[in-house]
């Protein structure tokens, strides 16, 4: 029997997987494009290998085009388990016909990625796939783990921050979970146009909310309130991962603290907002980005983390896969 040679990057040249996963990061996220610009290059290179990957899934799992309105969500499990075949074809070194997955292929044979990593991604997918609500806050947490936390983790490990290095990569998944709690309270309208609600069940039921009624005008009050809840939670982890940030090298901490600045900035503004704050996307213009990277630059030469006030409540080892078997 003849077998397909194993080959990075299934076979195609490491350049032009980096050149056109760039077209991917600089389309589907302007904030990460910014950010990412600060690592050294071969960091950088990596870090859009991975993003174009996760872009890719996401695409793939919400029948989207670079992130934009979700398309058909019919045939979602054998979307999934093309995700999955893809996804081990990559790491075996196979061609797979489509660029995000080699280029998730190379980056992987780079830094050591597993399919175990992937998987704790790909999980977030299956969740949407199953038409999945949080009933509680730990849902909420697990599904923001998923889809975020486990790429911040990916992140990490693609800066070469060591797999024994457990608290750090426990300040990167903070750093996930952030991101994740403000594009929830962000984009809870459109979310819910798609069919789509990440405020736990418990949250609705607090406000005495009734199911599918939280975007309507006479719950607008409520729905701040909510979405200040999710932002005090965002800052929490932004400031655990401002600590596991400090263990950076210096263009990794600076990176990183770009991004918290800007994904914290939208966060905010949502929460300052209040009941306006779905009357348009949230978001931040050129000149503010440039803002934050600066503020990031003084934050990292000066690598004095704010102490936070009290611990999160749940941490990755409560909400990944492993964890929970455990």
């Amino acid at each position: 029997m003849r077998h397909t040679i194993r080959n990075a990057g299934g076979g195609r040249r490491r350049g032009p997987l980096v050149e056109k996963s760039w077209d991917i990061i600089a389309e589907g996220s302007k904030s990460f494009a910014a950010a990412s610009m600060l690592f050294d290059r071969r960091t950088r290179e990596r870090v859009w290998m991975l993003y174009a990957w996760c872009r890719r899934c996401d695409d793939i799992a919400d029948g989207q085009v670079m992130g934009g309105e979700l398309g058909d969500q019919t045939g979602l499990e054998g979307k999934i388990k093309g995700i999955r075949i893809l996804t081990q074809a990559a790491l075996d070194g196979q061609p797979t016909a489509d660029l995000a997955f080699d280029a998730f292929g190379q980056v992987a044979a780079e830094t050591g990625l597993t399919y175990a990593d992937a998987e704790e991604v790909i999980e977030g997918f299956q969740l949407d796939a199953e038409d999945w609500r949080p009933r509680t806050e730990e849902d909420l947490m697990r599904y923001c783990y998923h889809v975020a936390g486990a790429v911040g983790i990916m992140m990490a490990i693609v800066m070469g921050v060591p797999r024994d290095d457990t608290a750090t990569l426990d300040r990167a998944c903070d750093l996930g979970l952030a991101f994740q709690l403000a594009n929830i309270a962000r984009d809870i309208t459109e979310d819910d146009a798609a069919g789509r609600c990440y405020l736990p069940m418990e949250w609705l039921a607090e406000q005495d909310i009734e199911p599918g009624q939280h975007t309507k005008p006479h719950h607008r009050q409520e729905l701040a309130d909510m979405a200040a809840k999710l932002i005090r939670r965002m800052e929490l982890h932004e400031t655990y991962a401002r600590i596991g940030a400090s263990k950076l090298r210096f263009r990794q901490r600076w990176a990183v603290l770009s991004a918290a600045n800007i994904y914290g900035a939208i966060g905010r503004e949502v929460r300052d907002l209040g009941t306006e704050a779905w009357n348009h996307r949230v978001y931040t213009t050129r000149p503010q980005k440039l803002r934050h990277v600066i503020a990031a630059f003084w934050e990292a030469l000066a690598n004095r983390p704010p102490a936070p006030p009290m611990e999160p409540r749940w941490t990755r080892s409560d909400l990944g896969k492993a964890g929970r078997a455990a």
